[in-house]
């Protein structure tokens, strides 16, 4: 019963982080949209944003099999960022390698978030196997934008 409660948890956690993917890759989106010359970074944050919706479906799922009650919203930490985002935006303005910039901060989080929970040992080895290929996921996609960063000059 322990165990389950701090799997639940987790899982919980990681449905957060996710929903705090989303808003932030749909609020890049609004960036891109207002400058024609980003608009190729449309189909790949499209992309992350319909992977944080899949991962959170196959976590809901095991969350719901456990009888417990899938989290909603997006954690306090994402909040506060999107929020200073906001602020920073209003001085610097975007432009492509601050939008680019802002997006590794998001693969950031959400890496070092699933590092953490795949380090827990009372996680089921089914959850860690699911968890473990998302995993890879979102270090390509870190790798793809930090690649896409770094290439503006």
């Amino acid at each position: 019963m322990e165990n389950t409660a701090r799997t639940l948890e987790l899982l919980n956690d990681l449905i957060l982080i996710n929903n705090d993917r989303i808003e932030g890759y749909t609020r890049a989106l609004g960036e891109v949209e207002q400058e024609p010359g980003d608009r190729d970074l449309e189909p790949i944050f499209l992309r992350l944003i319909d992977d944080s919706r899949r991962y959170k479906t196959q976590i809901g799922t095991e969350i719901q099999s456990m009888g417990g009650e899938i989290a909603s919203g997006t954690t306090i930490g994402g909040k506060i960022h999107r929020a200073w985002l906001a602020v920073k935006e209003s001085f610097n303005g975007t432009d492509r390698h601050s939008i680019l910039d802002e997006c590794e901060s998001f693969e950031d989080a959400i890496r070092d978030t699933y590092e953490d929970i795949l380090r827990d040992v009372t996680l089921p080895a089914y959850i860690i196997d699911m968890l473990d290929g998302q995993m890879q996921e979102i270090l390509a996609a870190h790798d793809q934008i930090k690649e896409l960063r770094d290439s503006v000059h």
